[in-house]
């Protein structure tokens, strides 16, 4: 890979945190959300092969260019080199927890 800025962004979705690796990342015109694009994945000529990479690969491909709510960016490192993409669970005891949305709504009671 040509020497440029690599970015590591981490963010929550769907109740994970996803770890991509972007060339691009900068505001958005939408206002609270940034913009991601041209990400980047590991080494696809390794032999083994991580299975949340691989879901990562599926659910970005053919994206040109991801909005992220500003809110649920946790970290956005520059960094030398591609790691591995991953989605994680949400760690609730650190220090980073996710922007409170709706309450999970309570089970109907059974009649």
């Amino acid at each position: 890979m040509a020497k440029g800025t690599l970015y590591r962004v981490s963010f929550i979705n769907k109740g994970e945190v996803y770890e991509v690796y972007a060339k691009e990342i900068f505001q958005s015109d939408l206002y609270g959300f940034i913009e991601i694009e041209e990400l980047v994945f590991g080494n696809r000529a390794q032999m083994l092969v991580d299975p949340s990479e691989e879901k990562l690969k599926t659910e970005f491909e053919g994206v040109t260019r991801s909005y992220v709510p500003t809110h649920a960016v946790i970290r956005i490192d520059e960094v030398e080199s591609v790691g591995t993409a991953k989605i994680s669970p949400v760690q609730g005891n650190g220090n980073v927890a996710p922007f409170p949305g709706m309450p999970p709504k309570a089970p109907k009671p059974m009649s």
